[in-house]
């Protein structure tokens, strides 16, 4: 039996608990504090293990650890000690213990070992989300937000729904393999693609990310969707509809992402994409595939990382974030462009980064499993990743045309130092994955990354990429525009339906508010009339009629409750 008391998520949990009553560097050293103490607690958990209780007929487990969960919970802990480096700066002690919560609950889901369990920390995760989206501080992060907590809510009712479904069925409610031959199955698999962002599900995230701040970004970055990754892994491998959302996702992000001028923005949809080569690994459900998804959510974690501390760094020091508005920076920003470049070579799957070690295997194990098609979709996504990023947001922000764009303060050298371990995981589980990366996964699969055909390919996708990107860069300079996404086709219904059930609920109101004004004048009236047997008449027809009216809303509302 494993010790509750040595769970991975209690540090960050105290840390947030206690980081509004202390100053500000107190909350700087907690912030740092937390995961290494965490990561202490996780080496000193065995392998396997499960810590379980039964309350209220259930059979709870909030720490079940074995080779799965444990790569997750590993690059979880790691990479909030670097994304807390990163913000080092931040003073908001909200901000602070957001952050915290959001890593907890990132952790809690990976090594929670029954579905009740795994809600509660989705739900908790979907809250420090929205306070570190809100903390962006302006109207749009304000509306984001919003945004974000409608498609969460509606995402996580559907799970409960199933869940509660499942558990109603017979079933012990244990966070495993769950087999897609019943509707609960179905509403439990459709809440885990919300936190995924399967398109048309996804717009929350391209909305959000970019709304907080620029710390806040970097820890949204890495946990919501690794986190759903993993519950896919867990209780939906194989499952053949995941294989083509996957596929298409990888390709619909990178379309955006050729489209978008906001440079986080433009990284938000390359989460999306990338998600989608996960989610795909899932859907094809081999052990290679599943080892390729854990791998890639692995480098993901920290090669976006990178790119979003990068992307924070260029707006933190000349207050842009857009585009149109920079250019020139090549040199004021050298060391920014440098890391922002790792970021974007191990994004692009080139060789010796980590991208070329994960993302790889899931396009050899859709190749092994027959699915041409699946493939074909893949690689043509990773050409316009490369594209996206590794071309156009460097060669615009660094190299185009001068918009006025210049360093306003520096960069801070905590910004620099997360920025560097970042990239040095980059580059070590890229350079050496069988002694790092490979040596953490959970199924037995071998995979040899270093071939001839496959270093050859890497490079046909780059440089032709870089070819076709040089010959039409004139086409893809940035325009100051706003990409509409798939919301814009029902953002005004909805918005026309909540203006509409508002003013519904106001006249309403008004109403009520009129027809008791109007009652309370009739009793005082009546009260102060001196006819006595037409006062009592009238007084209690008025009075039959109220509890009539109040008993027939009453029966109603005791109807509709009790209908099955």
């Amino acid at each position: 039996m494993t010790s509750l008391a040595l769970h991975p998520v209690l540090p960050f949990a105290l840390a947030a608990a206690l980081t509004p009553a202390l100053g500000r560097n107190g909350r700087r050293l907690v912030s740092l504090l937390a995961p290494a103490v965490s990561l202490a607690f996780w080496m000193a958990l065995p392998s396997e293990g499960r810590f379980s209780f039964e309350l209220f007929g259930h059979a709870w487990a909030p720490l079940r650890l074995d080779a799965l969960a444990r790569v997750f919970s590993l690059a979880f802990i790691v990479y909030a000690g670097l994304a807390g480096i990163y913000a080092w700066a931040e003073e908001g002690a909200g901000a602070k213990a957001a952050s915290l919560g959001l890593a907890g609950a990132g952790v809690g889901v990976v090594l929670a070992g029954d579905l009740l369990s795994l809600f509660l920390f989705w739900e908790c995760l979907t809250v420090a989300s929205l306070f570190l989206i809100w903390h962006g501080n302006t109207r749009s992060s304000w509306a984001a937000g919003f945004h974000y907590l409608m498609f969460h809510l509606a995402g996580a009712t559907v799970m409960l729904i199933g869940i509660l479904l499942l558990l109603a069925d017979g079933g012990d409610g244990a966070f495993t393999l769950i087999q897609v031959d019943r509707p609960a199955a179905w509403l439990v698999l459709i809440g885990m693609m919300v936190n995924a962002a399967v398109p048309p599900l996804h717009p929350w995230l391209s909305d959000a990310y970019p709304r907080a701040s620029i710390f806040g970004t970097v820890f949204l970055s890495a946990y919501t969707t690794k986190a759903a990754v993993y519950a896919l892994s867990r209780a939906f491998p194989g499952v053949e509809l995941l294989a083509w959302a996957g596929a298409a996702m990888a390709l619909f992000g990178v379309t955006y992402a050729v489209l978008e001028n906001d440079i986080r923005r433009l990284l938000a949809y390359h989460i999306i994409s990338q998600v989608g080569y996960m989610v795909a690994g899932v859907g094809l459900g081999t052990p290679l595939a599943l080892n390729g998804t854990t791998a890639h959510a692995f480098s993901h974690i920290f090669y976006k990382g990178l790119l979003m501390m990068s992307a924070g760094a260029v707006i933190h020091a000349t207050g842009r974030g857009k585009l149109t508005d920079l250019g020139r920076l090549a040199g004021p920003l050298r060391w920014t462009l440098i890391l922002m470049t790792i970021g974007a070579l191990s994004i692009a799957g080139a060789p010796l980064f980590n991208g070329f070690v994960s993302k790889s295997m899931i396009v050899s194990a859709s190749a092994y499993a027959d699915r041409p098609l699946v493939e074909l979709m893949l690689l043509v996504a990773a050409m316009g990743t490369f594209l996206s990023i590794g071309l156009k947001l460097q060669y615009f922000a660094f190299f185009g045309d001068d918009n006025g764009a210049r360093p306003i303060r520096p960069v801070p050298r905590s910004m620099y130092a997360a920025m560097w371990l970042a990239a040095a995981v980059c580059i070590g589980t890229g350079i050496l994955p069988g002694r790092t990366l490979y040596r953490l996964l959970p199924f037995a699969a071998e995979y040899q990354p270093f071939t001839p055909d496959h270093f050859v390919q890497a490079l046909q996708l780059l440089l032709g990429t870089t070819l076709g990107f040089w010959i039409v860069r004139g086409k893809l300079v940035p325009k100051p525009t706003v990409t509409l996404d798939v919301d814009s086709f029902y953002r005004g219904p909805v918005v026309r339906l909540v203006y509409g059930a508002s003013d519904l609920l106001v006249k309403g109101g008004e109403f009520v508010h009129a027809s008791v004004e109007g009652l309370s004048q009739a009793v005082r009236e009546e009260l102060s009339d001196r006819r006595t047997g037409r006062r009592t008449l009238t007084l209690a027809i008025q009075t039959t009629i109220v509890f009539a009216v109040l008993g027939a809303i009453a029966g109603l509302a005791y109807l509709l409750q009790c209908r099955p």
